[in-house]
């Protein structure tokens, strides 16, 4: 699960002022909404993916794009929605998020073919990165206190049953097929309520921040085409056995981030405003805390993928048995996040190394149970593991932002707080093609065995990259947590 995102926290945070009108119950209702709406559509997808590859004919590589488009283009324009929150108005900004994710999801309930479902989830995603930030500062600049701690604490859970939610009432929508609609639903649902939500918005107070640095929309488009290029490259390279216009792609994604990189430093020379601090990454220990944040979130995406297409599309459960048997593994990532705190402040950085050795042991299990069964393979079987996985990665992934952001001076918490937001979406993006390019190859490779051993095999081929992923975050964590 991915609920640790901070998008919010791209710039300093706000003080919250005596004269700022309070949100309300109704204002906070309507803010609690647009964040459940985001991460609900973050999740939801994975359990309808079966069902969009049998009414769209859609290929293993446009799957994978239907996931990735959303996660990469909400993280890459999560800094452009904060800023333009600032500058322009929390409220304002939110408004037209909420209403163009309400457009973007009619148009992906009503996409005819999975190209166009595919550029539909990318406004989806961009309205949400659109909306998603104002309704942290909206919080911050609206609360003090103990009343503060209270809105977080309601946002957190928000978030959190979102994501349950993504799972369990996401595959009872495809599962009763609201009228005759299948998977289309789960995207039509979403233009009453992001509309009724952008209406009551008009009642909550405006908050603007004209000092808020502006948008480097050279940096965004140039940061946004090298990780576009590079999708491409990972999706479409195995599915066409590597043709020339792929590598090109890769050749031409390096060459898009490096300029990016550039640019970012002679603004920074200059004494504006970065997108991204480079600075910032040449530390060391900043530097290894993002990349541990990138690879423990590349996991989640891709084993939400990997187990919907297992249990659906391999042993022909439907959406609604698919998201029961993880449903408990939601309850163990809550039980997880909940004893985080306290085993980090007794034991530090360790403990975190540790659950990430867990989580890593949880997938292993999940890969060896499934390679080993094969056709064989009863999922309800899975539950252990799974509430095993959900327990270690609560573990992991709720420290996780906190130790990344503690790795750098409290002047540089805004840009640092905005460069993991995006790379926890970035990085489940790439995890979503990595182990999608093993799935796929896995799928290919046992093209002569039965339905079900053959997704057996292939989730088994997909979870080595969620094992080597933890592994390695692992490692890093243990380092950080030595040289402390």
């Amino acid at each position: 699960m991915t609920t640790s995102t901070l998008p919010s926290a791209c710039q300093p945070a706000p003080a919250a002022h005596a004269g700022t009108p309070a949100l309300g119950r109704l204002g906070l209702a309507v803010l609690l909404s647009g964040g459940f709406i985001t991460i609900f559509d973050l999740f939801v997808v994975n359990v309808a993916i079966p069902s969009m590859q049998a009414t769209l004919s859609a290929s293993f590589a446009q799957i994978n794009f239907i996931i990735a488009a959303y996660e990469l283009a909400y993280g890459m324009l999560l800094v452009a929605g904060s800023r333009l929150g600032d500058r322009h108005g929390r409220r304002r900004l939110f408004m037209l998020g909420m209403a163009g994710f309400a457009l973007a999801s009619a148009l992906c309930g009503l996409a005819p073919t999975p190209g166009t479902l595919i550029a539909a989830r990318i406004l989806q995603g961009a309205a949400a990165a659109m909306l998603f930030p104002q309704v942290y500062a909206l919080i911050r600049v609206s609360y003090d206190g103990h009343a503060r701690r209270r809105a977080f604490g309601l946002l957190g859970m928000t978030l959190g049953l979102a994501a349950i939610a993504g799972q369990v009432l996401g595959g009872w929508i495809v599962h009763a097929d609201l009228f005759g609609l299948a998977w289309r639903a789960i995207f039509l649902v979403n233009l009453p309520l992001g509309l009724l939500a952008c209406w009551l918005a008009r009642h909550m107070p405006e908050s603007v921040e004209p000092s808020g640095a502006a948008m480097d929309w050279r940096g965004a488009v140039l940061v946004g085409l090298g990780l576009a290029l590079l999708l491409l490259a990972l999706i479409e390279g195995p599915a066409r056995q590597w043709p020339a216009w792929t590598l090109a792609c890769g050749a031409a994604s390096a060459a898009a981030l490096a300029a990016f990189a550039r640019l970012q430093r002679r603004i920074a020379a200059r004494g504006g405003a970065p997108l991204v601090d480079m600075a910032l990454l040449a530390q060391p220990r900043f530097a290894a805390g993002c990349l541990v944040v990138m690879l423990v979130f590349s996991t989640a995406s891709a084993m939400f993928l990997c187990y919907a297409l297992l249990v659906q599309t391999g042993f022909g459960r439907d959406a609604l048995t698919a998201g029961l048997i993880f449903a408990p593994a939601s309850v163990g990532f809550v039980a997880g996040s909940m004893a985080a705190p306290r085993l980090v402040a007794r034991y530090g950085t360790r403990a975190i190394a540790l659950a990430a050795l867990l989580y890593g042991g949880a997938t292993a299990a999940l890969m060896l149970q499934t390679g080993s069964a094969g056709a064989h393979l009863e999922p309800w079987s899975l539950l252990p593991a799974l509430v095993w996985l959900g327990a270690a990665q609560g573990a992991v992934n709720t420290p996780l932002v906190n130790l990344a952001m503690g790795l750098v001076q409290d002047l540089q918490a805004g840009m640092a707080a905005g460069v993991v937001s995006t790379l926890q979406q970035v990085g489940a993006a790439l995890g979503v093609s990595a182990a999608g390019m093993l799935y796929g190859g896995t799928l290919e490779a046992y093209a002569h065995a039965s339905v079900a051993e053959r997704h057996a095999h292939a989730f088994a081929s997909a979870m080595q990259f969620n094992v080597a992923a933890i592994l390695a975050a692992a490692a890093l964590l243990w380092l950080l947590g030595r040289r402390r």
